[in-house]
């Protein structure tokens, strides 16, 4: 049995979640993760990042000495930052809900974050919808797979002005009815 803490309990954090986002195809210094993120308090940034680095969430991929410390430039490690599908399915019903919440809350203050900066520019860059979807296991892997080909491009950041942008996914099975039918049957 491993000593590694389940990903769930070490990603689903709200604090860590934004830490791991400022992290997502780039890397941060821990000096521009505390711009990034200044309503957190220094202290706390820094537990939540010895904590994700520990799990070997996040790596360190340079030091150098800065003021009389040392300067830690981080990045998402190779113990990557997404819960799998056999973590769900060992989580009851209550840390499910408590995960699902804590993405949701993430999600929300981006959006809070994102319309106390708003401009113009980056409105032409926002949206949201909901797709239904029928599909099976098999599918949706598929689906997941062409995606993670998609958007492979575009997951790096880069020095040719395209502005960052965050992609959020979320599958929810509806209810089974019991007195639908299926078509074809």
């Amino acid at each position: 049995m491993s000593d590694e803490p389940a990903l769930a309990d070490v990603v689903l954090h709200p604090v860590r979640l934004r830490i791991i986002q400022q992290l997502g195809g780039r890397d941060r210094t821990t000096a521009q993760l505390r711009d990034a993120l200044p309503d957190i308090a220094q202290a706390t940034l820094y537990r939540h990042v010895a904590a994700l680095l520990d799990a070997g969430v996040v790596t360190v991929v340079d030091e150098r000495r800065s003021r009389g410390g040392v300067e830690r430039t981080l990045a998402l490690g190779e113990r990557m930052a997404a819960v799998d599908q056999a973590e769900l399915l060992a989580m009851g019903g209550a840390q499910l809900r408590t995960a699902f919440l804590n993405f949701l809350g993430d999600i929300t203050g981006d959006f809070d974050r994102f319309l106390g900066a708003d401009t113009e520019q980056s409105r032409e860059l926002v949206g949201f919808a909901r797709t239904p979807l029928y599909v099976n296991t098999e599918d949706l892997a598929a689906i997941q797979a062409g995606l993670a080909e998609l958007l492979a491009p575009y997951l790096t950041e880069r020095a040719d002005g395209r502005r960052r942008v965050n992609l959020a996914t979320i599958l929810l099975p509806e209810p089974s009815d019991p007195n639908s039918r299926r078509v074809g049957e």
